[in-house]
């Protein structure tokens, strides 16, 4: 039995079958979260969309301009989800500004302070000396 083909859909039903998130209450709580937007405006998981709508989603630190070709509501495989949207590239990166971007980040990891909640009582006695000496962080 063939359906017809959709003319709308939830937009939270769309994310999930276009997979950009593995659940339809992951999709809902990042709509809930003010992190999809729909032709520019922030939507709630219950928008419809329709072909041709323009989503923003930001994910994964990242934002991601996606245009809607196809609809559907249930989950598809890889290959035929990749067909139902056209994510354009903004930024290209080459090979020296990935390689720069990792230096950067060793950098930062190298550089970051090795101590995490309250300090001990060695850390606490020099923190002591530091500011005695008339030192502030």
């Amino acid at each position: 039995m063939n359906k017809p083909p959709l003319e709308e859909t939830r937009l939270d039903r769309w994310l999930m079958a276009a997979r950009f998130y593995k659940t339809r209450s992951q999709a809902a709580d990042a709509c809930n979260g003010r992190k999809v937007k729909v032709n520019g405006k922030t939507a709630k998981p219950h928008k419809i969309i329709r072909k041709g709508d323009e989503i923003t989603i930001h994910h994964h630190d990242r934002y991601r301009d996606i245009k809607v070709l196809e609809l559907a509501d249930r989950g598809l495989p890889p290959a035929l989800a990749h067909e139902l949207y056209h994510e354009e590239e903004k930024i290209r990166l080459t090979e020296n500004d990935i390689e720069f971007i990792r230096k950067m980040q060793k950098l930062e990891h190298r550089n970051r302070l090795k101590y995490k909640g309250r300090p001990t009582k060695k850390r606490r006695r020099d923190m002591d000396k530091f500011r005695k000496n008339g030192h502030t962080f």
